[in-house]
């Protein structure tokens, strides 16, 4: 019998040992196996080698290979007693623990790696039987060892925080997992546990991403028969998206009760100023005066700049206020009215710049400022001249820097609104006599606006007349009513101190006392009054309103009417025909150019046919 090599011998001791062994290549396939080993799988050694061992095993045993072992022995050379499942020639099931050692050059390539196989009884089985369970459960559950490392975790928790492979997490502490911001609590919780449960801990865990997890922890702690705790067994709950959209909703719910408290207060502050028509249409007249108001107001309104209305009370101040921020770019944003006049001095600083709850005494919820609620649009300072002196400087700060703080609060916010004043105080003076601010005065008035009063405006207080008519009328559900000669007569020789708002006040007045369709202005302010012939009157008798004499002259609406087109007609004769330009018709009733043609265009006044071979 021939001698054989030290080679042979160790090779046939490999095959004949009782053990279940394979040697692999450095590829990974069978390069030998022990006769145990194939005699237990049913295979001849020959159909064995060079496959690889992931053919004769489970597709579990085989996903857990290439997953887990494969990576794991190529990163630390050995891994000890892993359980296999292979499958027989005849399908039987044949559950192994593994340990695996693999070899390296000096180049740190592997040349060979082998294995021995350990068949497990059957309360192995069951165990891994339910360690394969506790794998595939669709629940985020992890195991901690006595040093607070990671033992075991399921799949689900795998895919919860980003890891493809046990291997990334196996032995790792369970810190590694929990956001900065609890490890000290986690921690905690570790020192002292014993066999003891934890139920819906809520915890914020760390992803692979880095992102974070909201998760609700449960845990029980399993004790052994000795000292202390072994393992603590965890199970957690992703709430991350559930408490998402919880936060959504509560920002969702605070925005909703900020803005109803926001429209609330709009509603309180704004409600009837909005209704307001903010346009030329409600500035009448034809006057020179006014035509020169209104170039003005259209020469500013399209600019940021602050604008100082001056004139006597009643003239409409408001009005042109309005018009200003109509015809300017923040035409659709609001308009906020403080009337300075009517506001206690110790709560000026609140009216402007709001406060918040506890503020002061009365103070029992957060408010809005008017400038804050202006923000973006227009605030009217009606009576500007009435401000405190020692709240002055911080309406200018608000002007110049455009930020305030609100009452109790140190936050400085940031406002972006435009700055319509008007008064009937001569401001100079004010600032002479030390009772308003030189500074603020002139970032108020940087373009002044001056309306003149009724009395300086000619015809225009008819025209005003018979609109304030003509719309009492509606409103009151009144027959029509038209003004009589001789009232036109006493409203053009009245001096009207209160301005538009007395001739108002003194239409509406006549339109409530007048009855059987005549109207009586002596009926509405004694100024008024024609004298009657005396006559005897008895005590109990009841007043008699006789009816005018037959002497007096009406114009009714039509007759005005003619005699505003007869007056456009007479003024473009003058002018030639000529609209627009110097000594134009225009100007010579001191209206606009598009105003003349407008009119021109309603009452169908047309060029005659002599008139267009002028130049």
């Amino acid at each position: 019998m021939p001698r054989m090599s030290e080679q042979d011998v160790y090779a046939w001791m490999f095959q004949r040992s009782p053990v279940m062994a394979a040697l692999f290549d450095s590829q990974g396939r069978f390069h030998n196996v022990s006769d145990a080993l194939a005699e237990r799988l049913g295979y001849e050694r020959e159909a064995m080698i060079g496959r690889q061992p992931g053919e004769f095993m489970t597709p579990e045993s085989r996903g857990q290979l290439d997953g887990e072992l494969l990576p794991k022995l190529r990163r630390i050379g050995l891994v000890r007693n892993q359980p296999i499942d292979f499958c027989s020639a005849t399908d039987e099931r044949v559950s192994v623990m593994a340990t695996a050692l693999t070899d390296y050059d000096h180049a740190g390539a592997i040349v060979r790696t082998v294995a021995v196989y350990v068949e497990i009884g059957d309360a192995e089985r069951i165990e891994r039987k339910y360690r394969r369970l506790y794998r595939e459960t669709p629940a985020m559950l992890h195991t901690v060892d006595e040093s607070n490392c990671i033992t075991a975790v399921s799949d689900h928790w795998l895919q919860k925080l980003g890891y493809t492979h046990r291997h990334e997490v196996l032995g790792r502490p369970i810190v590694d997992f929990i956001a900065p911001e609890d490890r000290n609590q986690v921690s905690r919780e570790f020192r002292r546990r014993g066999a003891s449960r934890e139920l819906n801990v809520e915890r914020r865990m760390l992803r692979k991403d880095g992102s974070q997890l909201d998760v609700v922890v449960s845990s029980i702690t399993e004790s052994s028969d000795g000292d202390g705790p072994v393992r603590l067994l965890v199970a957690s709950k992703d709430m991350t998206e559930r408490n998402r959209s919880e936060r959504a909703l509560r920002a969702a719910l605070e925005e909703n009760a900020r803005l109803r408290e926001e429209l609330e207060r709009e509603r309180d502050y704004l409600r009837e100023e909005v209704k307001v028509a903010m346009n030329f249409g409600r500035i009448v007249g034809t006057s020179a005066e006014l035509q020169a108001m209104l170039r003005q107001i259209e020469a500013v309104a399209s600019t940021p700049a602050s604008v100082l209305i001056l004139g006597e009370s009643g003239v409409g101040k408001e009005l042109i206020a309005h018009a200003l921020h109509a015809r300017g770019p923040r035409a659709d944003q609001p308009f906020v009215k403080v009337n300075c006049a009517s506001v206690p001095a110790e709560l000026f600083e609140s009216e402007f710049f709001g406060h918040v709850k506890g503020a002061f005494t009365g103070a029992v919820r957060d408010r809005i400022g008017r400038f804050q609620l202006a923000n973006g649009g227009t605030i009217f300072l009606d009576e500007v001249g009435e401000i405190p002196i020692e709240l002055q400087g911080k309406l200018l700060r608000v002007l110049q820097e455009q930020e305030f703080e609100r009452v109790g609060e140190d936050i400085t916010r940031k406002v972006d609104v435009r700055v319509i004043a008007a008064t009937n105080r001569d401001l100079t003076q004010e600032v002479e006599a030390g009772r308003f601010r030189e500074d603020l005065y002139y970032r108020l008035s940087v373009f002044p606006i001056h309306a003149p009063p009724l009395r300086e405006r000619g015809d225009d207080v008819v025209q005003l007349a018979q609109h304030f008519l003509d719309r009492t009328v509606k409103d009151f559900g009144r027959e029509p009513l038209a003004l009589s000669q001789r009232d036109i007569d006493a409203i053009r020789g009245y001096d009207w101190p209160g301005n538009v708002r007395e001739l108002k006040n003194v239409i509406e007045r006549a339109v409530i006392l007048s009855k059987g369709g005549i109207l009586r202005l002596d009926l509405s302010a004694p100024q008024f009054a024609h004298r009657a012939p005396d006559r005897p009157v008895a005590a109990d008798a009841e007043p008699v309103h006789e009816a005018p004499a037959a002497d007096i002259e009406f114009r009714t609406e039509d007759q005005i009417r003619e005699l505003v087109r007869d007056n456009l007609v007479r003024a473009l004769t003058a002018a030639n025909w000529r609209v627009s330009g110097k000594g134009g018709a225009a100007e010579l009733l001191g209206i606009r150019p598009t105003t003349l043609s407008d009119r021109m265009r309603s009452m169908k006044i047309r060029r005659p046919a002599a008139a267009e071979d002028v130049a």
